[in-house]
């Protein structure tokens, strides 16, 4: 499965590259790097989603799994948002709602609105293909930054999409040398206007493999806002049944 770093909301990960980087290695060999590593067959797991809100704040809980880059399934438990459900299909996102007992397509104009009140966008949830077929890198340097009030040495990347219609025409990444977390992300406008940054919290270890499970997420377009995801109890490739990405599952 290759999860992207639009953070699914699927999945709702952070992608992250394989230790081992080479003393100087390239932008191509740092962008392949993050996108081999995003490979798993499954995953599954349960969830908060922490909305902050002009000095309000929202808890809303989930339980999601996903399968390959292409099917996904979540479901809200939280007593307000109890029974609302996502499946994607390869490029389409339908909910259910149980206040109106209806599936609808999410299409359009309604992809940029936000999710749950979230930082996030539908339009955020649906990529599939990996960011080496979607951006030209070039290493911008190395620079500091601080996670958790820890100073880490990373490599910044730059990136420029190859077409016209991507969400966020430019990206810039910070990627910890020592072990290729990618620790801050900032995502950009053709103008050149920030968008959006994505922070990494917490990492934990799984198979050998380093996952996130805690993001922040902030849309610089609403003010006061910001989105942390955590993720608990979380299983990789564990085979999920083929009616959980079903129609049927998500009008049940």
């Amino acid at each position: 499965m290759k999860v992207k770093v639009t953070v699914t909301v699927m999945v709702l990960t952070v992608v992250m590259a394989a230790a081992g980087f080479a003393q100087n290695p390239s932008a191509a060999e740092l962008l392949r790097r993050i996108d081999d590593n995003e490979i798993y067959n499954t995953i599954e797991y349960e969830g908060e989603m922490i909305i902050e809100y002009q000095n309000r704040r929202f808890v809303k809980s989930m339980r999601a799994w996903a399968r390959g880059n292409s099917d996904s399934f979540i479901e809200f438990t939280n007593s307000e948002d109890r029974g609302t459900k996502y499946l994607k299909k390869g490029a389409r996102l339908y909910v259910y709602s149980p206040d109106t007992e209806e599936v609808m397509l999410i299409s359009g104009h309604m992809l940029k609105e936000s999710m749950m009140g979230s930082d996030m966008s539908y339009e955020d949830t649906i990529e599939n293909e990996t960011l080496s077929a979607r951006y030209n890198p070039v290493l911008a340097g190395s620079e500091s930054w601080s996670v958790n009030g820890i100073s880490r040495d990373c490599w910044v990347l730059d990136l420029t999409a190859k077409k016209r219609t991507e969400s966020y025409p430019k990206q810039k990444l910070w990627i910890d040398k020592e072990n290729g977390d990618c620790l801050h992300y900032e995502l950009f406008a053709l103008s050149g206007a920030k968008l959006k940054e994505y922070n990494l919290n917490r990492v934990e270890v799984f198979g050998g493999r380093r996952f996130p499970v805690e993001i922040e997420i902030r849309d610089l377009l609403r003010k006061g806002s910001k989105t942390t995801m955590i993720m608990r109890n979380v299983i990789l490739d564990r085979p999920i049944a083929d009616s959980v990405f079903s129609q049927r599952n998500l009008e049940r």
